[in-house]
């Protein structure tokens, strides 16, 4: 289990790029990110083959959580830079 949830923290940035990359160049429904994100997981885990000695089922393992995990990771850096750009009035 520790496998797939390491796998899955590396090819997180990667997935988070690629579907940046993918928004930026089409024009894709808000609705449909998640799970384009999840698919695009789970293809670049079963492909990543020479840089891990787990087997397939693993690697989609991970590839699927690095998807879920982009999307959020995503949401959360759009919300917390939200907050810094406002300015706070006194009073």
């Amino acid at each position: 289990m520790e496998q797939i949830v390491t796998f899955a923290s590396l090819l997180t940035p990667l997935v988070t790029s690629l579907v940046q990359l993918l928004k930026r160049t089409f024009p894709i429904r808000k609705r449909f990110i998640p799970l384009i994100s999840f698919f695009i997981g789970i293809f670049i885990g079963l492909f990543a083959y020479p840089f891990t000695d787990m087997t397939a089922d693993f690697r989609i393992w991970s590839g699927g959580l690095a998807g879920l995990a982009a999307t959020g990771l995503y949401e959360v850096g759009k919300r917390g830079t939200g907050r810094l750009g406002r300015s706070r009035k006194a009073g």
